[in-house]
């Protein structure tokens, strides 16, 4: 898992239990460390009835759950009543990050390679649908962003001067060969993180989103944002050119009543 909403792997654990339960057979999930820690939830909750691939249910982008987690609360809430054994981890804690369990790294798919690109994921893959390079088809994938039509030191100088917590913008130039704009030199940002326990993944990506309407709107197409976003209210503030540090206090509420709900099926500390 990626610790990540529109993670794929999630929604596949929902249709499993779904099948085990209309086939009457028991579902064993071995859990497994969410990579980004189980420590912090950020973001928007999906809006309820739009349901995809990429979104399972109403839950946050980042929701600091394990797969095993995932799976008590899906099969509960769900309503699925699969009969669903979760074999627990061994000395795994909540603050704990990959890198910190002596587990080698596996990468999860293709383009998620390390832990920083990880933690980098839920907030760079939430703009990843639009017309936008995020560095598939480079060495580093989720840690760059760009395009032909940005300017990389405008838009690395707008995104330090916001003084997001726990990363900073560097100006590249890169080209990616394959995916969005394969062949084509573009220009952008590498994003470094700086201090991971102090980033919030999901809040970043609104800033890239905002930066990218503000700067480039008769280049970059918002639209298919949504997509991944699937929060209505969120993606209309961020469309009329709402601040994002303001957008972020619209769905407090709904993420501390996640949190209630959340609680319920955590197995560790």
């Amino acid at each position: 898992d990626a610790g990540t909403r529109f993670y794929t792997y999630e929604t596949t654990l929902g249709y499993f239990l779904e099948a085990a339960a209309k086939a009457g057979i028991e579902m064993i999930v071995l859990d497994r460390p969410d990579p980004i820690t189980g420590s912090f939830v950020q973001g928007p909750p999906a809006d309820a009835g739009h349901e995809s691939f990429t979104n399972y249910w109403t839950v946050p982008v980042r929701h600091g759950m394990t797969i095993g987690e995932l799976a008590k609360m899906f099969n509960a809430e769900r309503a699925i009543n699969a009969k669903l054994t979760v074999v627990q981890m061994d000395g795994w804690q909540r603050g704990d990050w990959f890198d910190s369990t002596g587990i080698e790294w596996v990468n999860p798919s293709p383009n998620l390679r390390s832990v920083t690109e990880a933690a980098l994921y839920p907030g760079v893959g939430l703009i990843e649908g639009t017309n936008i390079s995020v560095g598939r088809g480079t060495d580093t994938p989720f840690e760059l962003v760009g395009a032909p039509w940005i300017k990389s030191k405008e838009f690395a100088a707008y995104l330090n001067a916001r003084g997001i917590a726990g990363v900073r913008f560097v100006p590249v130039t890169f080209t990616p060969n394959s995916s969005n704009y394969s062949g084509q030199a573009c220009q952008g940002v590498n994003i470094v993180l700086t201090e991971r326990n102090g980033f919030d993944g999901p809040e970043m990506g609104m800033e890239l989103a905002a930066a990218l309407l503000k700067l480039y709107a008769s280049n970059w197409k918002i639209e298919k944002m949504q997509q991944l976003l699937v929060n209505q209210s969120v993606y209309d503030a961020l469309a009329t050119g709402q601040d994002p540090r303001r957008i972020s206090q619209d769905w407090r509420e709904e993420l501390q009543k996640f949190q209630k709900v959340r609680e319920k099926y955590l197995i560790y500390k």
